[in-house]
């Protein structure tokens, strides 16, 4: 049986990463680690540099053909990864 101040480890680890102020690094990080997830094995394969700074997703893609294809889908690939993260945590994606 739970007591009133009890928390979900689930609690607790959001509340520690509040506290600490590493929550936007903490997303990013998992951000870049789940991109194959996000677009995709051969997108990901393609993407040559990938990093956030300044909630601003910064890209390198190899295929002239798949960044222009990511610039089309540029709002929805934020969405996905804002709505996945609970928060906005890139407000814009930027391809080098």
């Amino acid at each position: 049986m739970r007591k009133a101040n009890d928390k979900t480890l689930k609690e607790a680890i959001e509340q520690m990463l509040q506290v600490y102020k590493i929550k936007q690094r903490y997303d990013e990080t998992g951000i870049i680690s789940s991109w194959p997830e996000l677009v995709g094995k051969s997108v990901a394969n393609r993407t040559k540099e990938i990093f956030i700074r300044d909630k601003k997703l910064f890209l390198r893609i190899e295929s002239s053909v798949i960044k222009n294809h990511l610039v089309l889908m540029r709002t929805e690939i934020m969405e996905k990864i804002n709505n996945g993260a609970g928060s906005t945590v890139i407000e814009d994606i930027i391809f080098l």
